[in-house]
């Protein structure tokens, strides 16, 4: 499982014309990707960086300000740029699979007290953020 979080001020996602999740104060902006042989414990570690990364102003993470994360489900952070000029999405979970992970990350950050928006998974989705320093981070749960 891999994460993208950026230091927002603000961030929306638009499905369609219709706005389906926003934050409208600082907060935190996460692209997730599933692989697949993730489970609780990608889950768990994702959901606690998310969490617990002192990005915000002053060292803070967000469960200390209190501040919103947006999460939007992400299957190309998993692409496999190697070879040639064409991704391969090969890593990536399919979306039966994927969608119920994302959404135990989103689960995992409510249950510590966050308050959380969401993407719309597998919609075509318009991102529209104002990043903040820029501040952006990326998180493998793979990694060491």
């Amino acid at each position: 499982m891999r994460a993208v979080i950026q230091r927002v001020r603000r961030a929306a996602v638009v499905v369609e014309g219709e706005t389906v999740g926003e934050i409208t104060e600082p907060g935190l902006f996460a692209l997730v990707g599933v692989g697949h042989d993730d489970g609780d414990a990608e889950v768990e570690f994702i959901a606690r960086k998310i969490a617990d990364l002192r990005l915000l102003e002053g060292e803070q993470s967000v469960t200390d300000a209190g501040a919103p994360v947006l999460v939007v489900s992400q299957f190309t952070l998993l692409a496999d740029t190697r070879k040639g000029r064409r991704p391969s999405w090969n890593a990536a979970a399919p979306g039966d699979v994927a969608e119920p992970m994302v959404a135990k990350v989103v689960a995992a950050l409510r249950e510590r007290g966050l308050t959380v928006a969401t993407g719309q998974f597998g919609a075509h989705m318009e991102i529209e953020l104002v990043a903040d320093g820029p501040v952006t981070i990326v998180v493998d749960a793979a990694a060491p």
